[in-house]
């Protein structure tokens, strides 16, 4: 019985076999990098619903809305000290208010993100900081801080508590250029290089240039 294929048609099979092999060889080691770094993401979140005592899953939730990770911290820690659900916070959040604005509708004051340090910290935490040290304690509730300023006080506190590590030590890191997700495996014993995060805020104002790695 004679093959049903002519030679060319043999041939032109056998390349699309060939080049389709190559290709599912390939998906492993094209996919690893993207991999390494949900997994880092991942690991983060769940560190995060850890501390805030809430199921991955939720946080997972929040990441859906496209909360920044960084973010995240931020969301559970006002949803915590405002007693409202997080939704309520990512939804106030979506619509484009800021930090401060959420802060001062359910009648909270900057005092909560306060993390007391025996150094003077410099960039990113710096201007912050300074806010805090120009007026007297009963005159807090004064103070007006940013976006940038609420993220790196709420994830100092997440990680030095979390990690169980000084807040000076998060400071330096920060200021080198890692960022959150990067400290957080350097003490979680992650390995690999971290590149800091563009969106990160702070990120290249400290002694680094914005390119830093943790290994």
């Amino acid at each position: 019985m004679e093959h049903p294929y002519t030679p060319c048609e043999n041939w032109g099979m056998r390349t699309m076999i060939s080049a389709i092999a190559l290709t599912i060889a390939a998906l492993p080691i094209l996919g690893r990098a993207q991999v390494q770094v949900a997994g880092q993401i991942g690991n983060f979140s769940f560190a995060v619903g850890k501390y805030y005592r809430l199921p991955e899953r939720e946080v997972i939730v929040i990441r859906e809305r496209r909360v920044p990770d960084h973010e995240i911290p931020v969301v559970l820690f006002l949803a915590e000290r405002a007693r409202v659900a997080p939704a309520t916070i990512v939804d106030m959040r979506l619509s484009g208010k800021k930090w401060m604005g959420i802060v001062v509708h359910f009648g909270l004051s900057p005092e909560v993100f306060y993390v007391p340090v025996a150094i003077q910290p410099g960039p990113p935490y710096g201007k912050a900081y300074g806010h805090y040290k120009k007026k007297k304690r009963d005159q807090w509730r004064s103070i007006v801080l940013d976006d940038d300023d609420i993220v790196n006080l709420v994830n100092l506190r997440f990680l030095s508590d979390y990690h169980h590590r000084p807040a000076e030590e998060v400071i330096r890191l920060r200021g080198s250029g890692a960022d959150f997700v990067a400290i957080h495996m350097q003490y979680a014993g992650g390995r690999g290089v971290v590149v800091v995060d563009d969106d990160v805020p702070g990120k290249g104002r400290g002694k680094g240039k914005g390119k830093g790695h943790y290994k």
